[in-house]
């Protein structure tokens, strides 16, 4: 059996919102596996939990550089808060930022591509150096529209560019670009606030799909089968709605859903608007386990 500690439990709470007890033998059921726990909770009614937000264990900054049709964000770690605050780190991130522009968001592109007479991994060796703390460029993404704009927000900022979470959104649309670049934050905004998964249902990942689609069954057994058929099928709208962006509630008036709210705005830009894709990055997401496991 695997040894469930206080720290799990008080974990699962904290996540789910479900007993303390109930939270113990989720764990027991799932053999201390945090992600089976929490469907197991939710097979039995006891979590409202869609999915687990991502946590924070790393440290370090956010930056986005855009140009014309074309934007990126990137991560770089670093140990301490303290050091995120460092303006040598920071100028050091929006220079990966803006060689990232340029070469697209390999990693390896990255550090090998140069930044006046040194490489992006040699200016990362000399500041790692300087400062005294390790770092790394842990990700990179890319946004680009064939006419439009990409969208940005930086969330926490503490400079230009710069700051603790980055979204980007690409806008394709022929219409006017002063009013497709404010429309385009706030659907950034939006992306920040609400997380979605995916652009629309089609996006969202197969296997999460049927995850879903397996929890929303086991919790309606003994019913006729095309009786689970429609209960299930209904769910799925409902989560749908929950997670992609253009059926969320748009965070600036609720009463639409985002594609809505695109929908209006068509009039004031000035030609059909059509959201090709997004990347939210929020500092450390997704290394807590792994840098607990390490310790």
């Amino acid at each position: 059996m695997a040894n469930i500690t206080a720290s799990m439990v008080k974990e699962l709470r904290d996540m789910t919102g479900a007993g303390m007890m109930d939270c113990k033998q989720a764990l027991n059921e799932a053999s201390g596996e945090m992600d089976a726990a929490v469907d197991w909770l939710r097979k039995k009614g006891l979590s409202k939990a869609a999915k687990k937000s991502g946590r924070t264990a790393a440290e370090g900054l956010i930056a986005i550089s855009r140009k014309g049709t074309k934007g990126v964000v990137v991560e770089v770690n670093s140990e301490t808060d303290f050091v995120a605050r460092n303006d040598l780190f920071q100028g050091l991130v929006k220079m990966i930022a803006d060689v990232a522009l340029d070469t697209g968001p390999d990693i390896d592109a990255i550090k090998a591509a140069k930044a006046g007479s040194i490489t992006i991994d040699t200016a990362l060796a000399d500041t790692i150096a300087k400062i005294g703390e390790n770092m790394n460029l842990r990700r990179a993404a890319e946004i680009s529209v064939g006419q439009g704009v990409v969208g940005a927000y930086i969330h926490n900022s503490v400079s230009e560019g710069l700051g603790r979470m980055g979204v980007l959104v690409g806008l394709e649309s022929s219409g006017k670009t002063d009013e497709l670049t404010a429309l385009g934050r706030q659907v950034a905004m939006h992306i920040a606030s609400s997380n979605p998964l995916a652009v629309d249902a089609a996006g969202v990942d197969p296997t999460t799909v049927a995850r879903e689609k397996a929890i929303l069954a086991e919790k309606h057994q003994g019913k006729p089968a095309n009786v689970i058929e429609k209960i299930t099928e209904s769910g799925l709208k409902t989560y749908f709605k929950e997670v992609t962006l253009l059926e969320q509630p748009f965070i600036f008036d609720d009463k639409k859903s985002v594609a809505q709210a695109l929908k209006e705005a068509e009039g004031k830009v000035g030609g059909p608007i059509k959201v090709t894709g997004f990347v939210r990055f929020a500092v450390g997401e997704g290394v807590e386990k792994q840098d607990e496991a390490a310790d």
